[in-house]
């Protein structure tokens, strides 16, 4: 099982390669410390421009780079929630 801090080096050694591919400005872990083997990871970002269909190729990608399932959620979709938006908060680890 990967911990925290090693998806956290992950995603921050690629950061670079995402901007420039995706667009993608910030990257957050949501967790509440209650992962398990079978667990995903679910990743907040932050996009500099919309992506459209390309956002599902953003998240095969982090699949593949972290070698586990993903659930993906933009920024700009979970703001428009507020209440999910303020919950989430409190979860974020930002890589």
């Amino acid at each position: 099982m990967k911990t925290l801090g090693g998806i956290r080096r992950i995603l921050a050694r690629h950061k670079p390669e995402l901007r420039a591919r995706f667009g993608v400005r910030e990257l957050a872990i949501f967790t509440r410390g209650e992962a398990t083997p079978l667990s995903d990871v679910d990743i907040l970002v932050a996009l500099e421009r919309p992506l459209g269909w390309e956002i599902v190729d953003l998240r095969d990608y982090l699949e593949a780079l972290l070698g586990l399932p993903v659930d993906l959620l933009t920024a700009g979709a979970l703001r428009r929630k507020p209440h999910l938006w303020q919950a989430v908060q409190e979860d974020l680890v930002h890589a």
